[in-house]
């Protein structure tokens, strides 16, 4: 091909392409509606994750070592005892750590002993036994008592729920702006949300000092609160037409 050939072709491409971006740019810019849709869905929580420790500092590693055991076989004794299945109970977290201080005469370190750690967690799907089993834990010698973690085994299921009411929220917000300018809606162009994580609810405890309670059997000292998920919607919806 001569190089006069390729100059004109050259020169035609971008002649054609100038004009479909002028026409593309004439096009007038299809108007939108866009809005966010909230929605709330509460519900009690059914189970709670939780985290026993055992701490012990001996001078012996074997002392604190035996001393850990010992109350580990009671957590998991307990455990047993209300009934809770084996496949939601894990004992295998340990950590052993050597303590020691400064000796400023002799500028060295000296060996205090050894403090052995190990953690019970515990995925309870029975809430009414949480106050036995935390009550029960310390009198076993647990030291370390994190908060329970309520959660729901329909987590997802009501998570879809707060995602369908937020859709629906945004579809009637859309609505409402497109009544109000005299338009009606099109398709929608974007649609995308998220369910966020409830705060997780204090498992409360009755006042448990108070006179009045005084002598309560623990799985009446403890009450759940309620969970609350919620989901956010945003939505760009294609205004048609003036109505």
């Amino acid at each position: 091909m001569s190089s006069k050939s390729t100059l004109w072709l050259t020169a035609l491409t971008a002649t054609a392409a100038l004009c479909a971006a002028t026409a593309m740019a004439d096009e007038p810019r299809p108007r939108t509606v866009s809005v966010t849709g909230q929605s709330e869905v509460a519900a009690e929580p059914d189970m709670a994750r939780v985290s026993l420790g055992v701490d012990s500092r001996k001078p012996t590693m074997a002392d604190a070592r035996a001393e850990v055991t010992a109350t580990v076989d009671r957590v998991l004794a307990l455990c047993r005892e209300l009934k809770i299945d084996p496949k939601y109970v894990n004992a295998t977290r340990l950590q052993v750590q050597p303590e020691y201080r400064w000796n400023e005469k002799d500028s060295k370190r000296v060996l205090l002993g050894y403090a052995v750690t190990r953690q019970v967690d515990i995925e309870l799907r029975d809430l009414e036994k949480l106050g036995t089993l935390l009550e029960k834990a310390v009198d076993a010698g647990v030291n370390q008592v994190g908060d329970p973690v309520l959660d729901s085994t329909r987590r997802k299921e009501i998570e879809r729920q707060a995602m369908t009411k937020a859709v629906e929220d945004a579809r009637l917000n859309a609505e409402t702006l497109a009544t109000a300018a005299g338009v009606k809606l099109g398709t929608v162009r974007t649609l995308n949300g998220n369910a966020s994580q409830p705060g997780v609810p204090m498992y409360r405890a009755k006042a448990m000092m108070a006179a009045d309670v005084a002598g309560a059997p623990p799985e009446e000292t403890y009450q759940a609160g309620e969970m609350k998920f919620s989901a956010v919607v945003n939505a760009v919806s294609v205004d048609l037409a003036k109505s």
